[in-house]
């Protein structure tokens, strides 16, 4: 019986023994790195050409100097811009241009032009009938319908005054700066801007995100001190020790007329921001819309909105203000999509040369976590980024990333340090998994040219079921990508207000396929100080509807559409569904691709 008793209890100490070894075992192999699971596709084909000159997107963009730059204002450049403003359901094309220090005679001076779409592949400059022939140190721009009427209005930012242009609906514009209270006490340099319903009273508001306190007498010259000097060169000075720009947002009176409300509303409360884009988002699903900023140098801000008029940012907290590493990133552009089909937004944001893109993973509750190197886009440091867009480059349904790179400093062409003023595109094809592999290499030889790019915007310009990437070149013409590889299907859909302001900017929409979700928003400006055409397109792969969409409007009202066929173009209006009047499929337009490259 005794002997008995000790065998049990040896037994009972061996397994014990057994127990700790394998649990000792299991934590170890948990501190190990993982085996990168096998990503659940292969990118798809992608090619992409630029038709920019074929299109008839023929003027220069003029923006300080191309070899030598003596002031931080020659080197932000201009975004790009896509929308219909006359309502013929074919988006149109806006670029701000800028100027030179030593400037022009006035009827020399380089303006904005505005492009009017053909219907046939092709664009009109018809800026100077359109009245928006300005000069100026223009630099980005945003869409939005202030006055509810059905047309879309202009916004667009200057070193000096912004311009907001009212949409007359008859193929011209009038400036209503001064009228609707825009005008500023002083000249600002005024970056990126987004109209945007904070208070959800139907009627959009202004966002204005600035840069730095700039003028040519209140900085030092090239060389002088800390901050006028990389690696060894002498360059142009700022944004660091230079005063921070003053970010304004402006409440709409329904009047015709706005309100600076930048104090009451609390955007004020932060640190001092080197301002550039400005992305709108409900990112925690609270139904009110919240406000990013990316800040050059600076931590970026994240205002949340506190459903009272005001704002608090919380940028810090959510995890946006820095990198993983908790370190101040120079951001520039930034872009929002589901790439991880979770139903939340994510965040893109380009920085500085040196340094990474980063990508935000959104959790849900006022948090993201800074993904980049997990998801395969923290192996490029040398280039500096700006425009920006998740781009479904083959309507797969899952978002990949197109960046657009060039350096402030003309200078460090040919000093030997793995940099250059003109750069190249970066293109990331998305997974489905988290991750993204680089095709910059395979989808085509223009994304390898070099440009000194800044803003970019998204739209399917001729109606044929491909998004284009619009961007605006440093001192060239622009460039147009367009994807001449087969593509998969896609719904797209125009969002009308009624009790919501009526462009639906702030609109929220879920595409639920099955058990996937892909949320999207109707969105004024993103990109780099840009604004991409604000109908929703959805890439759908090889399904051949979209089983069920639900429209969250900035009104609060719900709307669920279902099984809405493939490769159609919707308008759907608040309350009333789709406008199956309005609903049309793919245009009879075909890209052609002259001589191999459209460039």
């Amino acid at each position: 019986m005794i002997q008995l008793t000790g065998v049990k209890r040896s037994r009972s100490v061996l397994l014990l023994a057994v127990l700790s070894l394998l649990a000792s075992w299991l934590a170890a192999q948990a501190t190990q790195p993982t085996k990168p699971a096998t990503p659940k596709v292969k990118p798809g084909e992608v090619h992409l050409e630029d038709i920019a000159q074929q299109a008839g997107l023929s003027a220069l963009n003029v923006y300080g100097g191309d070899t030598h730059k003596e002031f931080i204002i020659e080197t932000t450049g201009n975004g790009a811009v896509i929308f219909d403003y006359d309502n013929d359901g074919w988006p149109d094309i806006y670029l701000p241009n800028g100027s030179t220090v030593e400037g022009f005679p006035k009827d020399k001076a380089p303006t904005g032009h505005l492009y009017h779409n053909n219907h046939d592949g092709t664009f009109t400059d018809v800026t100077s009938q359109a009245g928006l022939a300005r000069s100026g140190w223009g630099q980005g721009a945003c869409v939005g319908d202030y006055d509810n009427d059905g047309y879309l209005d202009l916004f667009v930012t200057y070193w000096g005054q912004n311009v907001l242009y009212r949409n007359n609906g008859n193929g011209t514009f009038s400036d209503v700066t001064a009228k609707a209270g825009l005008k500023a006490s002083r000249d600002e340099w005024s970056t990126g801007c987004s109209f945007v319903d904070y208070d959800r009273d139907g009627k959009v508001d202004i966002l204005v995100v600035r840069y730095v306190d700039f003028s040519y007498d209140s900085v030092p010259q090239p060389g002088d001190g800390p901050w006028c000097q990389w690696k060894g060169i002498n360059v142009m000075c700022g944004p660091r020790g230079l005063k921070p720009g003053v970010n304004a947002i402006y409440h709409n009176n329904g009047d015709g007329t706005f309100t600076d409300v930048s104090q009451k509303s609390g955007i004020l409360n932060t640190t001092g921001c080197y301002g550039l884009t400005s992305l709108t988002a409900d990112f925690d699903h609270d139904g009110w819309p919240d406000i990013y900023v990316a800040c050059d140098s600076t931590a970026s801000i994240l205002y949340h909105n506190n459903h009272d008029g005001t704002f608090t940012d919380i940028g810090k907290k959510a995890g946006v203000a820095y990198n993983e590493d908790g370190s101040e990133q120079a951001g520039m552009g930034l872009s929002a999509d589901d790439f991880t089909h979770s139903g939340y937004q994510d965040i893109v944001k380009t920085n500085f040369s040196d340094d990474t893109p980063t990508l935000y993973l959104n959790r849900g509750d006022n948090s993201f976590d800074d993904v980049t190197y997990s998801a395969g886009m923290g192996r490029i440091k040398n280039w500096l980024g700006w425009g920006v867009q998740f781009y479904d480059f083959d309507n797969s349904g899952w978002p990949g990333i197109l960046i657009g790179n060039g350096h402030v400093y003309p200078e460090v062409d040919g000093k030997a340090l793995g940099t250059s003023y003109r750069e190249p595109k970066v293109a990331y094809y998305n997974l489905r998994d988290g991750t993204f592999a680089n095709i910059t290499a395979e989808a085509g030889s223009v994304l390898s040219e070099p440009h000194s790019a800044r803003g970019m915007a998204l739209g399917d310009l001729f109606n044929d079921g491909h998004e284009e990437a619009l961007v605006n070149n440093m001192n060239e013409k622009p460039s147009l990508y367009y994807n001449t590889s087969p593509i998969g299907n896609w719904i797209s859909l125009q969002l009308v207000g009624v009790k919501s302001n009526r462009a639906a900017v702030g609109a929220v929409v879920t595409l639920e396929q099955g058990g996937d979700k892909h949320e999207k928003e109707v969105r004024s400006g993103d990109g780099f100080i840009s604004q991409s055409d604000l109908r929703l397109h959805f890439g759908l792969g090889k399904s051949t509807k979209a089983e069920k969409v639900v429209i969250r409007w900035p009104s609060g009202l719900v709307e669920t559409l279902s099984d809405l066929p493939a490769n159609q173009y919707y308008v759907v209006r608040e309350g009333g569904g789709v406008d199956k009047s309005k609903t049309c499929g793919v245009s009879s337009v075909r890209i052609e691709v002259r001589g191999g490259n459209a460039k």
